[in-house]
This record gives structure tokens, C-alpha cells and sequence, in this order.
């Protein structure tokens, strides 16, 4: 009987959410973003609006490595990665496989839908 409450709460969750069929999505920042956001930040350090080509590269570099390390996630989402190991290892598996989805599809069937 828990394993059906929990499983219905899980659908009024996710139904609920303000995520709902986006459960994730690639962060983005510019380098403009990183300026504003050093600006906040220590507002007496004088950064200046229009900076050297090199101050500009290094933020457009940390722009791009936030973007490939990080994810915005839907916390329904991430718990229920966390509280299924399974959930995530097919999600991994699933990600390592990438592009062979379609020799794999004719061999084992329909791709996983989750």
C-alpha cells in the first residue's frame, strides 16, 4: 500500500511542478553575465564596463566552462535520481550510448522512455 501512495504522490508531484515536462536544461551565462554578476559582488572594486581582450576571453572561458559543468534541474527530478540508483544508472547507460540508438532499437526494441 506505501509503495502506491508513494508512487501516486510522485505523479501529483511532478504534475504540481512548475518544471513539468522540463525536468532539465543546460545552464547558460556570457561573459556579459559574469561581468554583472563581479559587480554585484564587490561593487568597490571598480570592474570596469569596457574591458581588455584578455578580461574578456577569461569571462567568455568561465561562461563556457559553467555551461558544460552545470544543469538546472527540477528538485522532483533530482530526488528521484537520487532515491533510484537504477533511474540513474539508465539514464547513464543511456547517455554512454548515445547515437546508437538506432542499432540498438532494431536489436532490443523501442528506446526507453522515461
Amino acid at each position: 500500500m506505501d509503495d502506491i501512495l508513494n508512487e501516486a504522490y510522485g505523479i501529483v508531484q511532478c504534475k504540481e511542478c512548475p518544471w513539468y515536462k522540463s525536468c532539465a536544461m543546460p545552464m547558460k551565462f556570457t561573459a556579459e553575465d559574469i561581468r554583472r554578476q563581479l559587480e554585484q559582488q564587490a561593487p568597490g572594486m571598480g570592474i570596469p564596463s569596457q574591458m581588455d581582450l584578455g578580461m574578456q576571453n577569461l569571462l567568455s572561458s568561465m561562461a563556457t566552462a559553467a555551461q558544460n559543468s552545470l544543469l538546472e534541474g527540477c528538485p522532483v527530478f533530482i530526488e528521484r535520481l537520487r532515491d533510484s540508483s537504477k533511474l540513474a544508472q539508465k539514464l547513464k547507460e543511456l547517455m554512454q550510448n548515445w547515437g546508437g540508438e538506432d542499432e540498438t532499437e532494431s536489436e532490443s526494441g523501442p528506446p526507453i522512455q522515461l
